[in-house]
Formats: C-alpha cells, structure tokens, sequence
C-alpha cells in the first residue's frame, strides 16, 4: 500500500462525488417519507417469497442514520449502517476539502492486495446477507 498526500487544493474528485452523493441522500432519508410516498417502494422479492435481498433494509437504514438512530439501523442492515456512516463522513471530508483545501490522502493498493480486498468484500456481504436472512426468517435464533 502506498500512501501519498498531495498539496492542499480545491480539485473536486471522487471523493467529493461520494460527499455530495452522501449529503443529498441523507437529507432525502431525513426530510422525504420515500417509503410512504412511493406506492410500490419495498423489496419485490421479500413479499413474493418472504426471503430478503442483499439490500432489504437500507432504506430504513438510511432513515435511521438520517434519524441519528444507530442502534435502530444497526438493526435493520449492519452493513448498510457502515456504508451510511462512510456516506456521513465523506460529506465532512468534502466540506473540509472545498472550503479549507484539506488535501485528501491517495492510496494505491498492489494488485495482491487488491486481491484480498475483494475477497473481504465478498466475506463481509455473505456475512451481513446471512445476519439479514437469520433476522428476517429465524429471529428465535438471536434471543
């Protein structure tokens, strides 16, 4: 892994992208009822066969963080608390980076371990698919 920081600048990058993504959907989460407003929003595979998706309970999540209620979202999808949370804090980076030109680290991975990246990516969503299916299907299992 190489680390590099660049000259303080104002150059709007990919981080500033998440930051801005970050913010507008945090405040649709917080202002907007998307899920009451939305005649058919909700998980199509969760009410033909009662089995959630990867994603079932990110709008709650997003909701619920938009809320300040982490426990709650925690609940709903621990996966998807930690990509709203990474979402919050890209919004600060980027405040932080446009207004006071704070440089924004770069990191570059080898392709190994690039590699092992991938397979933790891949470990983490069987892991939180299976919390979500247990939750939903067994929840006898985590009292």
């Amino acid at each position: 892994m190489k680390v590099t920081l660049p000259k303080p600048n104002r150059t709007f990058g990919l981080t500033d992208v998440l930051g801005l993504v970050g913010l507008v959907g945090l405040l649709i989460a917080r202002y907007v009822p998307v899920a009451k407003i939305i005649p058919f929003w909700g998980c199509a595979l969760r009410e033909t066969t009662g089995w959630p998706c990867f994603g079932c309970g990110l709008t709650r999540v997003a909701d619920r963080v938009a809320h300040l209620n982490f426990a709650g979202a925690w609940d709903a999808n621990p996966l998807g608390t930690v990509a709203a949370l990474f979402f919050a804090l890209m919004v600060v980076v980027t405040v932080l980076h446009l207004v006071f030109a704070m440089p924004i680290p770069q990191v570059r991975l080898s392709p190994r371990e690039w590699h092992w990246v991938r397979i933790a990516a891949a470990l983490l969503l069987l892991t939180n698919y299976a919390w979500v299916v247990v939750k939903t299907k067994f929840p006898y299992l985590l009292a």
